[in-house]
């Protein structure tokens, strides 16, 4: 590890982490930064190195984000894997909540409704033949679900779907897909129950009750009201 006034660069098996200080100029950093890769890599083979770059609380745009990772490509065997920043701007964080909140809707979803939420949803209501409830993130149903149900739109296969009656026309959770099953087969069940993505990648339905050993984070409702 070699430590630099406002640079760090650390070499792992998986190649280099910049640690990159937050509190001076930006231009000071860029200048600081071509120096200290130069001297690194004339040091190196010629095999490609990743580079993860770790900028704390600083801010940046689009592009100085742009620049840096020009500055780090030139030098012909790094290659940017990521940069972190522990800052977000409001409208990031104003998204990275919507995505995580439990969305609660009192209504019945019917023939040729479709109900879309970007995080998880509560409804408490039915959803009928024809209908259709889609969310970034889990479904519960505080009734029957007799339509569609596509919890983990955007390919979370942690999501779950959870219904007090579940006779589902289809579930779908994140790519996976199941049909309902067939009429002759189904019984009738008097307590609620849950469908998840199992072992063997495939949807599952199960009791409600077996959620607190498959999804264990689950009852911390993260991001909830």
């Amino acid at each position: 590890m070699k430590k630099f006034q406002n640079i760090t660069i650390k070499g792992t098996k998986d190649g280099l982490i910049l640690h990159l200080d937050d509190s001076c100029s930006y231009e000071d950093l860029k200048k600081e930064l071509d120096i200290k890769l130069s001297e690194s890599s004339r040091s190196r083979e010629d095999r490609l190195i990743t580079v993860k770059v770790q900028v704390g609380n600083r801010y940046l745009s689009n592009e100085q984000e742009e620049e840096l990772k020009e500055l780090i490509r030139q030098k012909k065997n790094l290659v940017v894997d990521s940069i972190i920043s522990n800052v977000i701007t409001k409208e990031e964080a104003s998204k990275l909540n919507e995505d995580t909140e439990i969305i609660p809707i009192a209504r019945i979803i019917r023939s040729g409704q479709v109900l879309h939420v970007p995080g998880d949803l509560l409804l408490v209501g039915d959803v009928n033949p024809g209908g259709t409830v889609i969310a970034g993130g889990n479904i519960y149903i505080m009734g029957t679900l007799k339509g569609i149900a596509h919890a983990g739109f955007y390919g979370n296969k942690e999501a779950i779907v959870a219904a007090s009656s579940m006779k589902p026309s289809q579930l779908r959770i994140a790519s996976c897909i199941t049909r309902a099953p067939d009429q002759n087969q189904e019984q009738e069940k008097r307590e609620m129950e849950c469908a998840y993505i199992n072992e063997q990648d495939q949807i599952t339905v199960d009791r409600l009750q077996v959620l607190m050993h498959l999804r264990p984070n689950i009852t911390r409702l993260e991001g909830g009201q």
